[in-house]
């Protein structure tokens, strides 16, 4: 091979190019007509690719992605190259064959688990391997997810499932060490909206609205229980009714999964009503606990999990609702079934209730009680301006 001069033009762009995404530190060189990258205080290595044009734009992606495995110095130069393979021509993949082995590997998981929580997003795996392979498991897990709203409970779900797929996948030599899942994916968190607190003169609405029949009185009994005890809709289906100290007690027994603390849940609490008012202010005593003593049924709410995402179905599909929506996102928030929920926050607030029993009513801590619901909280300043008003 004839020598090639070191003032080719490709050759700067090409260094400038490995210096601005991978640092100053990184450096490539000419051994013997080969492409060999070079890091300060790291070592070296042959890369596989002739000191060319074209040889420099097919080291790139590869150098660029031995930059992501070293991370930072985590394993040594060597390793990351090799762990850095992006070539798909090894490795042939059977993936019928592979989740028929994976199913074995996760007994535990029901059918119906297996059906709607894994093989989605494995199915979408499997799609992206077909045609150009992706180059590393970022990539992967980027693709696979895409179908799904970026913060959504269902992404959350599929992103685990995905990636304890990937994990065993690799660690048994199914898949090659660069699709191991990432620590962290490069999300686009939408802005949190702020949740609609509907006021008992638009729950009234929303229930002369509903139409009639045994299907959608179900329904009507629902929402009358999310608004007056304030309800998660997933506690729904974990009502309980128990003996007191001073007679029958209503109870969620629903244990909800704490967020920063692994594995800790949320307790089982009595139910408290806040009872919805009419025009005149005259509290409205629906017998809730009593119809649930006697058996009044409640609407089906798919799979648990999935007692929201039942509701949202059903109201979305009433005209009420979809105004409601349009006066909620007027004001700026979102109208969704928690609305229930957040009337019950900002009435108990209203009420001069203290936090502490706030919080304990609605199944929370103090600290969650005030990141969702501080904006109900009587505000001092405007009491103390409308004084000076007076």
């Amino acid at each position: 091979m004839p020598r090639l001069s070191q003032t080719e033009p490709w050759i700067k762009p090409f260094r400038q190019q490995i210096a601005a995404t991978c640092g100053d530190s990184w450096y490539v060189r000419n051994n013997r007509g080969r492409i060999r990258l070079e890091v300060r205080d790291a070592g070296t290595v042959s890369l596989p690719y002739e000191w060319t044009a074209r040889g420099s734009a097919l080291a790139l992606p590869r150098i660029q992605q031995i930059f992501k495995r070293w991370n930072g110095g985590q394993i040594t130069l060597a390793a990351a190259a090799q762990n850095a393979d992006t070539s798909s021509s090894h490795q042939k993949l059977d993936f019928n064959e592979l989740l028929a082995k994976y199913r074995a590997f996760v007994p535990n998981a029901g059918d119906k688990t297996w059906q709607y929580n894994y093989l989605p997003v494995l199915k979408n795996c499997a799609t992206a391997f077909k045609d150009r392979p992706p180059v590393d498991g970022e990539a992967l897990a980027m693709q696979c997810l895409k179908q799904w709203e970026q913060g959504s409970r269902m992404r959350q779900t599929s992103r685990q499932k995905l990636y304890g797929f990937l994990n065993w996948a690799v660690q048994r030599g199914h898949l090659k060490p660069i699709y191991a899942p990432p620590a962290t994916l490069p999300e686009v968190l939408k802005p949190k909206r702020v949740g609609y607190p509907l006021t008992d003169a638009q729950i009234l609405q929303l229930l002369d609205n509903l139409p009639e029949g045994e299907a959608h009185d179900r329904w009507r009994f629902a929402i009358q229980l999310c608004a007056v005890y304030g309800l998660r809709p997933e506690e729904l289906r974990h009502l309980r009714i128990k003996d007191g100290a001073n007679g029958a007690e209503l109870w969620t027994i629903y244990q909800k999964s704490m967020g920063g603390t692994k594995g800790a849940k949320t307790e089982p609490r009595r139910l408290h009503p806040l009872l919805v008012r009419d025009a005149d202010g005259s509290a409205i005593d629906w017998n809730l606990q009593a119809r649930l003593q006697v058996g009044e049924a409640l609407p089906p709410l798919n799979r648990d999990g999935d007692g929201g995402q039942a509701i949202n179905q059903y109201l979305r599909r009433r005209k009420v609702w979809m105004s409601l929506r349009d006066e909620a996102e007027h004001q700026g928030e979102q109208l969704t079934p928690y609305s229930f929920r957040h009337r019950y926050a900002k009435g108990m607030h209203a009420a001069n209730i203290p936090i502490a029993n706030i919080s304990e009513a609605m199944g929370h801590t103090i600290e969650v009680h005030l990141k969702s619901y501080a904006r109900f909280k009587p505000n001092a300043t405007a009491d103390l301006v409308a004084a000076v008003n007076v």
